[in-house]
Protein backbone atom coordinates (compact mmCIF):
# COMPACT_ATOMS: atom_id res chain seq x y z
CA UNK A 1 0.00 0.00 0.00
CA UNK A 2 1.21 3.39 -0.48
CA UNK A 3 -0.03 6.62 1.24
CA UNK A 4 -2.75 7.52 -1.37
CA UNK A 5 -4.22 4.33 -1.29
CA UNK A 6 -3.84 4.80 3.04
CA UNK A 7 -5.81 8.12 2.60
CA UNK A 8 -8.05 6.51 0.28
CA UNK A 9 -9.48 3.70 2.60
CA UNK A 10 -9.34 6.02 5.58
CA UNK A 11 -11.85 8.58 4.01
CA UNK A 12 -14.12 5.91 3.53
CA UNK A 13 -14.61 4.81 7.17
CA UNK A 14 -17.36 7.29 8.38
CA UNK A 15 -19.33 5.35 6.14
CA UNK A 16 -18.52 1.89 7.05
CA UNK A 17 -22.11 0.85 9.59
CA UNK A 18 -20.81 -1.65 11.43
CA UNK A 19 -23.38 -3.89 14.52
CA UNK A 20 -20.95 -4.94 17.22
CA UNK A 21 -22.79 -8.63 19.22
CA UNK A 22 -21.29 -9.83 22.22
CA UNK A 23 -19.99 -9.90 26.11
CA UNK A 24 -20.06 -6.68 27.52
CA UNK A 25 -18.26 -5.59 30.24
CA UNK A 26 -16.74 -3.39 32.33
CA UNK A 27 -13.27 -2.50 33.17
CA UNK A 28 -12.52 -1.18 36.57
CA UNK A 29 -9.32 -0.18 37.85
CA UNK A 30 -7.92 0.60 41.41
CA UNK A 31 -4.95 2.57 41.04
CA UNK A 32 -2.87 3.01 44.24
CA UNK A 33 0.26 2.08 46.26
CA UNK A 34 2.01 -0.48 47.67
CA UNK A 35 4.03 0.73 51.52
CA UNK A 36 3.67 -2.63 53.48
CA UNK A 37 3.14 -6.15 53.76
CA UNK A 38 -0.31 -7.33 55.42
CA UNK A 39 -0.23 -8.59 58.89
CA UNK A 40 -2.69 -10.90 58.13
CA UNK A 41 -1.30 -12.90 55.17
CA UNK A 42 1.65 -12.58 52.69
CA UNK A 43 0.12 -10.15 50.31
CA UNK A 44 0.49 -6.48 49.75
CA UNK A 45 -1.50 -3.81 51.26
CA UNK A 46 -2.56 -1.44 48.53
CA UNK A 47 -3.36 2.12 49.68
CA UNK A 48 -6.06 2.97 46.56
CA UNK A 49 -6.31 6.45 45.61
CA UNK A 50 -8.16 6.43 42.28
CA UNK A 51 -10.57 4.51 40.45
CA UNK A 52 -11.24 4.52 36.61
CA UNK A 53 -13.52 2.60 34.75
CA UNK A 54 -13.55 1.95 30.94
CA UNK A 55 -15.57 -0.16 28.55
CA UNK A 56 -14.46 -3.84 28.14
CA UNK A 57 -15.41 -6.86 25.95
CA UNK A 58 -18.08 -6.48 23.10
CA UNK A 59 -18.53 -2.93 24.37
CA UNK A 60 -14.44 -2.16 23.65
CA UNK A 61 -15.21 -3.29 20.39
CA UNK A 62 -17.56 -1.01 19.40
CA UNK A 63 -15.92 2.02 21.27
CA UNK A 64 -12.73 1.09 19.13
CA UNK A 65 -15.10 0.64 16.03
CA UNK A 66 -16.46 4.25 16.64
CA UNK A 67 -12.94 5.94 17.51
CA UNK A 68 -12.02 5.10 13.91
CA UNK A 69 -15.28 6.95 12.98
CA UNK A 70 -17.65 4.36 11.71
CA UNK A 71 -21.27 4.29 12.50
CA UNK A 72 -21.67 1.52 15.20
CA UNK A 73 -24.56 -0.01 17.11
CA UNK A 74 -24.11 -2.39 20.23
CA UNK A 75 -26.30 -5.05 21.30
CA UNK A 76 -25.66 -7.09 24.16
CA UNK A 77 -27.03 -7.44 27.91
CA UNK A 78 -26.06 -6.20 31.04
CA UNK A 79 -27.18 -6.75 34.65
CA UNK A 80 -29.60 -4.55 36.16
CA UNK A 81 -27.43 -3.05 39.01
CA UNK A 82 -25.65 0.39 39.39
CA UNK A 83 -22.35 -1.17 37.29
CA UNK A 84 -24.66 -1.16 34.47
CA UNK A 85 -25.51 2.54 34.76
CA UNK A 86 -21.39 2.85 35.24
CA UNK A 87 -20.88 0.84 31.96
CA UNK A 88 -23.77 3.47 30.05
CA UNK A 89 -22.47 6.46 31.33
CA UNK A 90 -19.17 4.62 29.88
CA UNK A 91 -21.33 4.66 26.23
CA UNK A 92 -22.28 7.60 25.90
CA UNK A 93 -19.10 8.96 26.91
CA UNK A 94 -17.63 6.88 24.06
CA UNK A 95 -20.45 8.06 22.06
CA UNK A 96 -21.82 4.97 21.64
CA UNK A 97 -25.94 4.58 22.38
CA UNK A 98 -26.90 2.47 24.82
CA UNK A 99 -30.39 1.49 22.70
CA UNK A 100 -29.06 -2.04 21.74
CA UNK A 101 -29.15 -3.07 25.32
CA UNK A 102 -30.86 -5.29 26.73
CA UNK A 103 -31.38 -6.34 30.58
CA UNK A 104 -31.62 -9.79 32.64
CA UNK A 105 -32.28 -8.88 35.81
CA UNK A 106 -30.90 -12.62 36.87
CA UNK A 107 -27.35 -11.60 36.03
CA UNK A 108 -24.47 -9.46 37.18
CA UNK A 109 -23.12 -6.79 34.87
CA UNK A 110 -19.83 -8.44 34.06
CA UNK A 111 -17.15 -6.53 35.74
CA UNK A 112 -13.45 -7.15 35.39
CA UNK A 113 -11.78 -5.44 38.70
CA UNK A 114 -7.78 -4.73 38.42
CA UNK A 115 -6.40 -3.70 41.02
CA UNK A 116 -2.92 -1.46 39.79
CA UNK A 117 -0.07 -0.85 42.25
CA UNK A 118 3.06 1.80 40.82
CA UNK A 119 1.53 0.60 37.47
CA UNK A 120 1.76 -3.02 38.04
CA UNK A 121 -1.04 -4.88 38.07
CA UNK A 122 -1.38 -6.91 41.42
CA UNK A 123 -4.36 -9.07 40.87
CA UNK A 124 -7.61 -9.69 38.72
CA UNK A 125 -11.20 -9.60 40.44
CA UNK A 126 -13.93 -10.61 37.79
CA UNK A 127 -17.90 -10.55 38.43
CA UNK A 128 -19.65 -12.33 36.08
CA UNK A 129 -22.26 -15.07 35.18
CA UNK A 130 -21.61 -17.17 32.53
CA UNK A 131 -24.88 -19.20 31.90
CA UNK A 132 -26.22 -18.73 28.71
CA UNK A 133 -28.87 -16.02 28.43
CA UNK A 134 -32.32 -17.48 28.62
CA UNK A 135 -34.52 -18.13 25.00
CA UNK A 136 -36.90 -14.52 24.93
CA UNK A 137 -33.44 -12.80 25.28
CA UNK A 138 -31.76 -14.45 22.46
CA UNK A 139 -35.22 -14.03 20.34
CA UNK A 140 -35.12 -10.55 21.29
CA UNK A 141 -31.13 -9.74 20.12
CA UNK A 142 -32.18 -11.93 17.00
CA UNK A 143 -34.86 -9.56 16.05
CA UNK A 144 -32.73 -6.35 16.90
CA UNK A 145 -30.12 -8.23 14.18
CA UNK A 146 -33.01 -9.13 11.38
CA UNK A 147 -34.02 -5.02 11.69
CA UNK A 148 -30.42 -3.89 11.12
CA UNK A 149 -28.89 -5.93 8.85
CA UNK A 150 -30.26 -4.76 5.46
CA UNK A 151 -28.71 -1.26 6.66
CA UNK A 152 -25.13 -3.12 7.82
CA UNK A 153 -22.19 -3.44 6.01
CA UNK A 154 -20.22 -5.30 8.89
CA UNK A 155 -21.65 -7.41 11.55
CA UNK A 156 -18.56 -8.23 14.64
CA UNK A 157 -19.34 -10.85 16.57
CA UNK A 158 -17.29 -10.33 20.06
CA UNK A 159 -17.30 -13.94 22.01
CA UNK A 160 -15.52 -14.10 25.56
CA UNK A 161 -17.93 -17.04 26.70
CA UNK A 162 -20.35 -14.87 29.27
CA UNK A 163 -23.38 -16.62 27.81
CA UNK A 164 -24.33 -14.23 25.59
CA UNK A 165 -23.25 -15.83 22.40
CA UNK A 166 -25.17 -19.15 21.92
CA UNK A 167 -25.57 -21.96 19.46
CA UNK A 168 -28.94 -20.58 18.49
CA UNK A 169 -28.14 -17.30 18.08
CA UNK A 170 -25.64 -17.40 16.09
CA UNK A 171 -27.71 -20.18 13.84
CA UNK A 172 -30.01 -17.97 13.28
CA UNK A 173 -27.61 -14.45 12.98
CA UNK A 174 -25.37 -16.24 10.46
CA UNK A 175 -27.47 -16.91 7.69
CA UNK A 176 -29.11 -13.96 8.02
CA UNK A 177 -26.15 -11.60 7.80
CA UNK A 178 -24.73 -14.33 4.79
CA UNK A 179 -28.00 -13.47 2.85
CA UNK A 180 -27.68 -9.73 3.49
CA UNK A 181 -24.23 -9.98 1.87
CA UNK A 182 -22.72 -8.61 5.26
CA UNK A 183 -19.15 -8.72 6.20
CA UNK A 184 -18.92 -11.40 9.33
CA UNK A 185 -16.29 -11.57 11.67
CA UNK A 186 -16.14 -13.24 15.02
CA UNK A 187 -13.79 -12.99 17.47
CA UNK A 188 -14.09 -16.54 18.89
CA UNK A 189 -14.24 -18.65 21.89
CA UNK A 190 -13.02 -22.21 21.92
CA UNK A 191 -16.47 -23.69 22.94
CA UNK A 192 -18.08 -22.27 19.98
CA UNK A 193 -16.31 -22.81 17.38
CA UNK A 194 -17.47 -25.01 15.22
CA UNK A 195 -20.62 -22.61 15.19
CA UNK A 196 -18.53 -20.57 13.44
CA UNK A 197 -18.89 -22.00 9.93
CA UNK A 198 -18.88 -20.34 6.48
CA UNK A 199 -18.41 -16.65 8.42
CA UNK A 200 -16.16 -14.12 6.62
CA UNK A 201 -13.63 -14.43 9.15
CA UNK A 202 -12.33 -15.35 12.87
CA UNK A 203 -9.16 -14.08 14.49
CA UNK A 204 -7.99 -16.39 17.10
CA UNK A 205 -4.74 -15.97 18.68
CA UNK A 206 -2.21 -18.45 17.98
CA UNK A 207 -2.92 -20.22 21.28
CA UNK A 208 -6.75 -20.38 20.24
CA UNK A 209 -6.03 -21.85 16.85
CA UNK A 210 -4.06 -24.27 17.99
CA UNK A 211 -5.96 -25.58 20.81
CA UNK A 212 -8.88 -26.43 18.41
CA UNK A 213 -6.39 -28.08 16.06
CA UNK A 214 -4.72 -30.22 18.92
CA UNK A 215 -1.17 -28.88 18.01
CA UNK A 216 1.10 -25.99 19.58
CA UNK A 217 1.60 -24.05 17.07
CA UNK A 218 6.02 -24.19 17.37
CA UNK A 219 6.59 -22.58 13.76
CA UNK A 220 5.36 -21.82 10.68
CA UNK A 221 4.74 -25.15 9.27
CA UNK A 222 2.27 -26.00 12.18
CA UNK A 223 0.80 -22.68 11.55
CA UNK A 224 0.22 -23.57 7.92
CA UNK A 225 -1.46 -27.23 9.12
CA UNK A 226 -3.21 -25.21 12.04
CA UNK A 227 -4.82 -22.51 9.34
CA UNK A 228 -5.27 -24.55 6.58
CA UNK A 229 -7.51 -27.28 9.04
CA UNK A 230 -9.55 -24.73 10.37
CA UNK A 231 -10.38 -23.10 7.02
CA UNK A 232 -11.45 -26.71 5.34
CA UNK A 233 -12.93 -27.10 8.89
CA UNK A 234 -15.70 -24.43 8.89
CA UNK A 235 -15.29 -23.61 5.55
CA UNK A 236 -14.24 -19.86 6.02
CA UNK A 237 -13.92 -17.12 4.00
CA UNK A 238 -10.93 -16.27 5.70
CA UNK A 239 -8.85 -16.63 9.00
CA UNK A 240 -6.85 -14.45 11.06
CA UNK A 241 -4.56 -16.13 13.43
CA UNK A 242 -2.97 -13.19 15.26
CA UNK A 243 0.23 -14.37 17.30
CA UNK A 244 1.66 -11.65 19.22
CA UNK A 245 5.34 -10.64 18.89
CA UNK A 246 5.10 -12.64 15.29
CA UNK A 247 2.63 -10.49 14.23
CA UNK A 248 -0.41 -12.27 12.15
CA UNK A 249 -1.16 -14.95 9.57
CA UNK A 250 -3.76 -14.12 7.23
CA UNK A 251 -5.56 -17.68 5.44
CA UNK A 252 -7.84 -16.76 2.59
CA UNK A 253 -9.92 -19.07 0.43
CA UNK A 254 -7.69 -18.91 -2.52
CA UNK A 255 -5.65 -20.86 -0.46
CA UNK A 256 -3.33 -17.46 -0.06
CA UNK A 257 -1.20 -16.95 3.03
CA UNK A 258 0.16 -14.01 4.10
CA UNK A 259 2.53 -13.46 7.02
CA UNK A 260 2.57 -9.67 8.48
CA UNK A 261 5.17 -9.15 11.13
CA UNK A 262 4.64 -7.25 14.03
CA UNK A 263 4.49 -3.05 14.29
CA UNK A 264 4.68 -3.06 18.23
CA UNK A 265 7.51 -0.85 18.79
CA UNK A 266 6.63 -1.30 22.85
CA UNK A 267 4.16 -3.57 24.37
CA UNK A 268 3.29 -2.46 27.90
CA UNK A 269 -0.43 -3.86 27.95
CA UNK A 270 -2.52 -6.27 25.65
CA UNK A 271 -5.56 -5.81 27.31
CA UNK A 272 -7.66 -5.38 24.31
CA UNK A 273 -6.13 -5.83 21.64
CA UNK A 274 -7.86 -8.35 20.21
CA UNK A 275 -10.91 -6.08 20.23
CA UNK A 276 -8.74 -3.36 18.29
CA UNK A 277 -8.06 -6.14 15.90
CA UNK A 278 -11.39 -6.95 15.02
CA UNK A 279 -12.70 -3.23 14.64
CA UNK A 280 -9.85 -1.75 12.51
CA UNK A 281 -10.46 -5.17 10.49
CA UNK A 282 -14.14 -4.82 10.18
CA UNK A 283 -13.91 -1.11 10.12
CA UNK A 284 -11.07 -1.44 6.74
CA UNK A 285 -12.86 -4.45 4.95
CA UNK A 286 -16.30 -2.43 4.80
CA UNK A 287 -14.58 0.91 3.92
CA UNK A 288 -13.39 -0.80 0.24
CA UNK A 289 -9.99 -2.69 1.37
CA UNK A 290 -9.07 -6.50 0.52
CA UNK A 291 -8.74 -8.57 3.13
CA UNK A 292 -4.82 -8.31 2.85
CA UNK A 293 -5.22 -4.77 3.24
CA UNK A 294 -7.69 -4.47 6.07
CA UNK A 295 -5.11 -7.17 7.69
CA UNK A 296 -2.23 -4.86 7.66
CA UNK A 297 -4.90 -2.23 8.92
CA UNK A 298 -5.34 -4.34 12.08
CA UNK A 299 -2.18 -5.49 12.21
CA UNK A 300 -0.79 -1.72 12.69
CA UNK A 301 -3.51 -0.52 14.93
CA UNK A 302 -2.57 -3.70 17.39
CA UNK A 303 0.84 -2.50 17.30
CA UNK A 304 -0.32 1.53 18.77
CA UNK A 305 -2.65 -0.58 21.01
CA UNK A 306 -0.47 -2.59 23.24
CA UNK A 307 1.47 0.40 23.60
CA UNK A 308 -1.25 2.40 25.75
CA UNK A 309 -2.13 0.85 29.22
CA UNK A 310 -5.65 -0.78 29.73
CA UNK A 311 -8.15 -0.87 26.51
CA UNK A 312 -6.71 1.56 24.04
CA UNK A 313 -9.01 2.85 21.37
CA UNK A 314 -6.94 4.12 18.01
CA UNK A 315 -8.68 6.70 16.03
CA UNK A 316 -8.27 6.85 12.30
CA UNK A 317 -5.47 9.73 12.74
CA UNK A 318 -3.15 7.85 14.69
CA UNK A 319 -4.40 4.94 12.31
CA UNK A 320 -3.15 6.97 9.28
CA UNK A 321 0.34 8.48 10.89
CA UNK A 322 1.10 4.09 12.29
CA UNK A 323 0.92 3.06 8.71
CA UNK A 324 2.65 5.61 6.70
CA UNK A 325 5.61 5.37 9.54
CA UNK A 326 5.78 1.73 8.41
CA UNK A 327 6.34 2.17 4.72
Amino acid sequence: MNKTKISKLLANFPKSRIAVLGDIMLDRYLWGNVERISPEAPVPVVNVNKETTNLGGAANVAANVRALGADVTLLGITGDDMMAEILKTNLTDSDLKTSGLLVDKDRPTTVKTRIVAHNQQVVRIDRESIAEIPAPLVEQLIAKIGKLIKNLDGLIISDYGKGVITYDLLSSIIPLAKEAGVFIAVDPKEVHFMNYREVSVITPNHHEAGFISGKKIINESVLADVGWNLMDLLNLESLLITRGEKGMALFEKDRKLTLIPAQAKTVYDVTGAGDTVIATLTVAKSAGATMQEASIFANAAAGLAVAQFGTARITADELKAGLIDSL
